[in-house]
């Protein structure tokens, strides 16, 4: 009996895949190509009657136990670049790219960018990749996100402009190594409340301490949010991802700070971005 090809070894992991997967052929599509060492349009061109590759198999176990792809390949595109990701750091989502979108928008003249709760560094990287005359601050609690961070800096050559500093906002004195002000913040802060049940690829394989913040949702808001006007340049802008159901609390969180707000939607029409301001 011949040895299966690499396309059917694909049909066979889409099938597979389909009870725990939306994306059950893309994801072994991805999962084969990495198999291969080669991108996956060129298996789809000029691969799929190869033999399939040691190891493949072991992959698809990984990913019908609900393990996300991003982690097995340990890597995952943000705003066209390539980022390294691992357990230590949340994967980089499509939806999140309306606040790069928005802070070049903002400011594309901005020389001074810092990121609260920088994970892999998605935001900060992205933004510095297209403003190149700026430099920026990412910051983490965890020494294995600025790990992370740090490699995904050096990797997109951008390593000169971008300093990693653990940091938390939660303690006294964590702005004093910024370097501050900042024409620019970017954060993407826990909001997740800790009553919600997330899918199984999210609760049980990315780090919690970048979901939750209480029962809410908002508990990083309300730290973060009011120390951001000391943080900012004169026409300084911060951008904040909110959950879709958090613009008007956390608007108000920003207001009762001399914040201005002004909100922006994702792909999905949800609002996911709050930019916020000095002034009107």
């Amino acid at each position: 009996m011949p040895e299966p090809t690499v396309g059917e070894a694909i049909r066979a992991a889409a099938e597979r895949l389909a009870a725990s997967s939306d994306t059950a052929r893309l994801d072994a599509e991805v999962l084969m190509a990495h198999a291969l060492a080669t991108s996956r349009s060129t298996m789809l061109l000029a691969r799929m009657r190869d033999p399939v590759p040691q190891g493949f198999s072991t992959l698809v176990d990984r990913r019908a136990g609900h393990e996300p792809v991003a982690y097995i390949t340990g890597s995952q595109e943000f705003f066209g670049l390539p980022f390294t990701v691992g357990p230590d750091v949340l994967i980089p989502r499509g939806d999140s790219e309306v606040l790069v979108e928005a802070a070049l928008a903002a400011r594309p003249d901005a020389r001074k960018v810092l990121d609260c709760g920088t994970g892999s560094g998605a935001l900060l990287l992205a933004v510095l990749a297209n403003l190149p005359e700026a430099r920026g601050v990412g910051i983490d609690s965890s020494p294995g996100a600025l790990a992370i961070a740090t490699d995904n800096a050096a990797s997109l050559g951008l390593a000169e402009r971008a300093r990693m500093i653990a940091a938390d906002w939660h303690l006294p004195g964590w702005t004093e190594s910024l370097g501050g002000p900042f024409d620019l913040i970017l954060a993407n802060p826990p909001y997740v409340e800790t009553t919600v049940t997330l899918d199984r690829s999210v609760a049980e394989f990315e780090p919690a301490s970048a979901l939750y913040s209480g029962q809410l949702g908002l508990d990083d808001y309300r730290v973060l949010v009011p120390q951001l006007p000391g943080l900012l340049a004169s026409r300084g802008i911060a951008l904040v991802e909110i959950g879709h159901e958090q613009a008007e609390a956390v608007a108000a969180i920003g207001a009762e700070c001399g914040l201005f707000s002004r909100l922006h939607r994702d792909l999905g029409n949800r609002p996911r971005v709050l930019e916020f301001s000095t002034a009107t």
